[in-house]
């Protein structure tokens, strides 16, 4: 399954760029395991993706929860917690 995955912020710091295209193993079904794929991957996405909470994303420009289903072709884009007052 090929995705296009976006970083924003931190993440995009912390991994060193701004997006990529990866091809996701078949029967990747989740935002969530898309995560737990990339943190597999080794640094820096395993630095980037260690704090699991309040990681935000969206799928095809939909802000969507760690369930929703992820697609071939889709775009997959990561927001880390936003803070600020």
């Amino acid at each position: 399954m090929r995705l296009h995955v976006l970083y924003f912020a931190a993440l995009r710091e912390r991994v060193g760029r701004a997006d990529e295209t990866v091809d996701a193993p078949d029967g990747m079904t989740s935002v969530a395991e898309l995560r737990a794929w990339l943190a597999q991957r080794g640094e820096p996405w395993q630095a980037a993706f260690a704090e699991t909470r309040g990681i935000r994303a969206a799928v095809d420009q939909v802000m969507v929860d760690q369930t929703h289903a992820v697609h071939d072709g889709a775009e997959v884009a990561f927001f880390p917690p936003v803070t600020g007052g």
